[in-house]
């Protein structure tokens, strides 16, 4: 198999937050191809697209409607991540039970409440 490229898509109701909260996030630049699709690039890469699904429903984490899959991005500095995570639209659906703990993890949800980690 010659795999040319990977692409992860998140599916959203509303794709235009969704990418511009994960080109924050990513630091990089959310583009629009067309009507249902957006790309977002960190620098020459395509890190990952959104596309239009109107029927979307946001996962009911821990417990419900199941996660389809998630990210764990992972940080250097916990304290100033949450922070601007937070600032770009995350909300918290589990605080980790020490900060200061050489590794750990903390879940959050994006705008259309898919889950993910920040992990140090």
């Amino acid at each position: 198999m010659d795999i040319k490229a990977h692409i992860l898509v998140l599916d959203a109701a509303d794709p235009e937050p969704e990418a511009a909260f994960w080109a924050g996030m990513l630091g990089g630049t959310a583009h629009q191809e067309d009507d249902d699709w957006w790309s977002v690039r960190v620098g020459e890469s395509e890190a990952l697209c959104v596309q239009l699904a109107p029927g979307q429903r946001a996962p009911e984490w821990p417990d419900g409607l199941p996660q389809q899959m998630h990210l764990d991005l992972v940080v250097a500095e916990i304290a100033s991540a949450h922070d601007e995570a937070l600032g770009w639209g995350a909300t918290v659906l589990q605080e980790a039970d020490d900060l200061t703990e050489e590794h750990g993890f903390q879940v959050y949800a994006d705008p259309a409440g898919h889950p993910f980690c920040l992990c140090w």
